[in-house]
């Protein structure tokens, strides 16, 4: 496992061999990898307005909704080219309310991250304490884009922190939408079966109880192993590389290692490709002591 720098505009064309990361922009990232080399893509990318990771280039603080979500389309739409023909794509992306246009948001002295100078205007033809629905916003442009939306599954959040609010029910769930490059492709039925009432096996149902799940290297929100894991025995064999194109701390390479494939993941914040490495170097080493 190594990681790989890459430059604005980059010359470099990956060979894969091994697990890897790269730091850099998730699109140029994206040029550099082989074509139809990777099964499936595991994401949970930068949520709207919500974080200023203090990196040029971020994505999350758009001015406006419609061009953020063009900026995720984007570089979905690169990923085609490096997705097999019967790969798949998982997003988990969460929601949020219109902040009626106020300029600031209170400090959070648990994650500096939320505190920013600038928060995103109302959407146009929403009203002030609007739910934005972006998740849906994002699985239409996809669609749109020529993805097959093949499922949207409920992350319940059973451990979900409370909310000061008394106008609305607490918010305990986010989406993760199954995306495929074709009408045909890899899906494992047999792999994420479940148990039903009666205690005999079923087929996975689209509401997946998952706690929420820290990670104390990080100071930004990361999404637990038990969510990624399905992902990755439904949609790809062992030996196969699976992709995050907003790696953050590394869980889906966590999940990955764990799961006997190997992972490529982009990340454009140098603070974080470091963390990642350091966490799955570790989490190799400890494998491979167990064996």
């Amino acid at each position: 496992m190594k990681s790989i720098k890459i430059n604005p505009n980059p010359k470099i064309k990956i060979n894969l061999d091994d697990s890897l990361i790269l730091e850099g922009d998730a699109i140029q990232s994206i040029k550099a990898l082989p074509k139809k080399s990777i099964s499936c893509v595991i994401t949970s990318p930068p949520y709207w307005g919500l974080r200023d990771y203090g990196i040029e280039g971020q994505i999350g603080l758009e001015k406006t909704l419609p061009s953020f979500i063009q900026e995720l389309v984007t570089v979905f739409g690169e990923l085609k080219r490096v997705l097999k023909d019967d790969g798949t794509l998982w997003i988990n992306i969460g929601d949020g309310y219109t902040s009626g246009n106020r300029r600031y948001r209170a400090s959070d002295k648990k994650n500096p991250a939320r505190a920013m100078s600038v928060r995103p205007d109302t959407p146009e033809g929403l009203k002030p304490k609007d739910l934005q629905g972006i998740p849906w916003r994002l699985a239409f442009a996809l669609q749109d884009d020529g993805w097959y939306l093949r499922s949207d599954i409920v992350w319940n959040k059973p451990n979900a922190m409370p909310e000061s609010v008394k106008d609305r029910p607490t918010r305990s769930h986010e989406y993760l939408f199954m995306f495929t490059k074709s009408e045909k492709y890899l899906y494992n039925q047999d792999s994420v079966k479940e148990k039903g009432a009666n205690g005999k096996l079923r087929n996975k149902r689209t509401v997946w109880n998952v706690n929420t799940q820290g990670f104390p290297g990080a100071h930004f929100a990361t999404f637990p192993t038990k969510l990624i894991e399905p992902c990755i025995l439904a949609s790809s064999n062992p030996g196969d590389y699976i992709l995050d194109p907003f790696f953050g701390s590394g869980t889906v390479g966590l999940a990955g290692i764990q799961l006997n494939r190997k992972f490529v993941g982009i990340e454009l914040n140098p603070e974080y490709v470091s963390i990642a490495l350091n966490r799955l170097l570790s989490a190799t080493e400890k494998k491979i002591q167990n064996k």
